[in-house]
């Protein structure tokens, strides 16, 4: 670099350019791409590495980790695949381990009138939440890579899943089943759950077999939060009839919102006085208790559990007052003690609900990973997103053994988690062992407990999503273009369903990143007087313009839906197809009005190029030769000046054309217009 920075200086005043160049600046010879890789050989690497084939990497790739299988080599894969392996050897056993026991047993506390619940949600008896909210758990402590993340049951798949059992085993149309026919419903039901878990579940560990942790990069903010505050009101309104004590038949499919409200108020007059009663009592003393733990999650040593309270007065309650029999209202009656034996769910079943664990799926890794990134930001470690894949993955797939439905990471139980103290994925062991004590030896104690007060414990547990809605204000002020893609998602989720609203929340916020780079204008470059610095013309009328040059910018990757624009722009800049119509342009018009000699187009803003965008290049390179144009291109990345090249861009303009930077290109232009004495550009020194 100091023989670039010695290049000759001027000897006089009248060596240089006309234009003013900054105090303790020299001038050197313009660097072309071809000179700069005879210099610094590191673009020549970098093209010599991308003239690999994927395939021939990927190859390597397998390669190296074929020969890591030594025994250091299994050490690291074993430390990254079992994530304790780390954690545990450094873990802080009198500064953590207390507050790791008080914040497990409090979200265990949680979890239990919280799984059976969303059991409820799911269309599945009470029991089959408790165990899906301990053996993920377990998984989870085991893979996962989130210190302070939350697993078991979630609101949102709960609701997906119930959607997509009572389409694959609805309930008969009579609806006066006896016990034992219930008894085969259920099992039924509990069997479409199970094989729901274990297809999202595979089809996890087939992302993280295929390295796919990006994508949950395509699940934006505004696209994950407007679905589950969408989702949020779907729960809302489903739980309306256990809320009346309404037996009403579950409607799924597009618009089973509405089709529910209307159902409900059809059938309001029948609702029954006694379940009423518990709702309206269950909600006066849940929302409150959850707006304390809010407001004073600071003051309080841990927050107070409203639910677990909520849980055992209406169950002494109905035992005293014999609800069940006097009223009919409904309870949660016996829960089986232990677990159930491990079984494969009916693979026969797996092409039918593939299209409902595909969404299942994407949602519980978007929502788990996104939790994760949260909190490990917040406590400066890192997330594994290919790890977390297979945590989650093995954390269906595995728990489905044991009829359990999905499951993910929750935002309440999280949110509770570190509230309460926790530090490690140790809490969630603590939280196993509350569960497991309810499943072995509690289970009876929760016999008399009504099903209206777990509808109560559902709805409470959508505050947290009710109240994203609160950020929109300050979404629109940032930007007016998440704002419509959050509420494109929420609409959709709410007038169709979950799954439909997703898929349409998805492409909408991919076709506003593909309209936004289509909308993206050249932007004409002038000298800032005293600099070496480019900046667009519009920014200010100080900016210095050399009659014949255009010096052009274009900032977003060139490919088939943006090859238009960019014939487009050029065609107005250059003067070329004058008859065609034209689009505002950001520059003055009379930085057109000569005919333009030479044209710069600076590509640092081209992120890629494809084959049409490429071949758009080429024939403006052509157009430019037979216009008399002196075609200039500065700040090619490796990828697009690979892909140039290979669309033929040197049979129409020489390695001298290519430059490494836009003052470069700039100060050869002014050569070429003899506007200076010598070939040189100026640098900082």
């Amino acid at each position: 670099m100091s023989g670039l920075l010695g290049a000759r200086t001027c000897s006089s005043p009248g060596e240089a350019s006309d234009l003013k160049f900054p105090l303790g600046a020299k001038l050197r010879e313009p660097l072309t791409q071809a000179r700069f890789q005879q210099l610094f050989g590191g673009a020549e690497q970098a093209q010599d590495l991308l003239a690999e084939s994927r395939w021939s990497g990927l190859c390597r790739l397998w390669r190296r980790r074929a020969c890591a299988c030594s025994g250091p080599g299994a050490w690291r894969l074993l430390l990254e695949r079992l994530p304790p392996l780390r954690w545990l050897p450094q873990y802080r056993w009198r500064a953590w381990l207390l507050g790791d026991a008080v914040a497990g047993v409090t979200v265990g506390i949680v979890h239990v009138p919280q799984g059976m619940a969303f059991a409820l949600l799911t269309s599945v008896p009470p029991v089959f939440g408790l165990y899906t909210s301990f053996f993920p758990i377990l998984i989870y402590t085991l893979l996962g890579t989130g210190r302070h993340l939350s697993t078991g049951t979630f609101a949102v798949l709960s609701l997906m899943t119930g959607s997509a059992v009572e389409r694959l085993v609805p309930e008969p149309l009579g609806g006066n089943l006896s016990a034992i026919e219930r008894e085969q419903l259920d099992a039924q039901r509990v069997g479409a759950a199970a094989a729901l878990a274990f297809g999202s579940g595979a089809l996890m560990l087939g992302m993280f077999a295929l390295q796919l942790g990006v994508l949950s990069t395509f699940l934006s903010e505004p696209v994950v939060k407007a679905l589950t505050s969408g989702a949020a009101l779907h729960v809302l309104v489903s739980q309306l009839p256990s809320l009346l004590g309404l037996r009403l038949p579950r409607q799924i499919g597009c618009f089973a919102l509405f089709k529910t409200l209307a159902a409900v108020l059809t059938a309001l007059p029948q609702s029954s006085p006694a379940e009423l009663t518990i709702s309206a009592l269950s909600l006066a003393l849940l929302v409150p208790v959850k707006e304390l733990n809010v407001r004073f999650r600071d003051r309080l040593p841990t927050p107070i559990p409203g639910e677990i309270v909520m849980v055992l007065l209406a169950s002494v309650l109905c035992f005293t007052s014999s609800l069940d029999t006097r009223y009919n209202v409904q309870i949660v009656g016996l829960l089986p003690g232990g677990f159930p034996q491990p079984l494969l769910p009916n693979l026969a079943e797996l092409p039918r609900i593939l299209d409902d664990s595909l969404p299942i799926a994407l949602v519980a890794f978007a929502v788990s990973a996104s939790l994760a990134s949260i909190y490990a930001d917040k406590y400066s470690y890192t997330i594994d997103s290919n790890q977390e894949l297979l945590a989650h993955g093995a954390s269906n797939l595995i728990s489905s053994l044991f009829s359990c439905f999905p499951n993910s990471a929750t935002l309440a139980t999280t949110s509770l988690l570190v509230d309460a103290g926790g530090n490690t994925q140790l809490a969630g062991l603590f939280s196993c062992v509350v569960v497991l004590s309810v499943l072995l030896w509690l289970g009876p104690f929760f016999y008399y407990l009504p099903k209206a007060v777990l509808a109560c414990i559902n709805i409470s547990s959508m505050r947290q999503m009710f109240f994203q809605m609160q950020e929109l204000p300050q979404l629109w002020r940032i930007s007016r273009m998440d704002f419509a893609v959050w509420m494109v998602t929420w609409v959709s989720v709410v007038t169709l369903s979950v799954d439909l609203g997703l898929a349409v929340g998805v492409v909408f916020s991919m076709m506003t990143v593909v309209c936004r780079t289509q909308r993206v204008q050249c932007v004409a470059l002038g000298l800032a007087e005293g600099t070496e610095l480019y900046r667009p013309l519009q920014e200010s009328h100080k900016l210095l313009q050399v009659p014949g040059l255009c010096i052009l910018s274009y900032p977003t990757p060139l490919y088939f839906g943006t090859r238009g624009q960019f014939r487009h722009n050029l065609e107005w800049h250059l003067g070329l197809g004058r008859g065609k119509e034209t689009p505002k342009v950001d520059g003055p018009r009379d930085a057109v009005a000569e005919p333009v000699r030479v044209v710069v187009l600076d590509c640092s803003g081209v992120a890629f190029a494809d084959a049409a965008g490429a071949r758009e290049v080429v024939q403006l390179a052509s157009r430019c030769q037979d216009a008399g144009i002196h075609l200039l291109l500065a700040q090619c990345n490796a990828s697009v000046l690979r892909t140039l090249t290979q669309a033929g861009l040197l049979d129409r303009v020489t390695p001298e054309q290519l430059f490494v930077s836009v003052q470069d290109a700039a100060a050869h232009a002014l050569e070429r217009l003899e506007l200076t004495g010598p070939k040189t550009c100026t640098v900082w020194v």
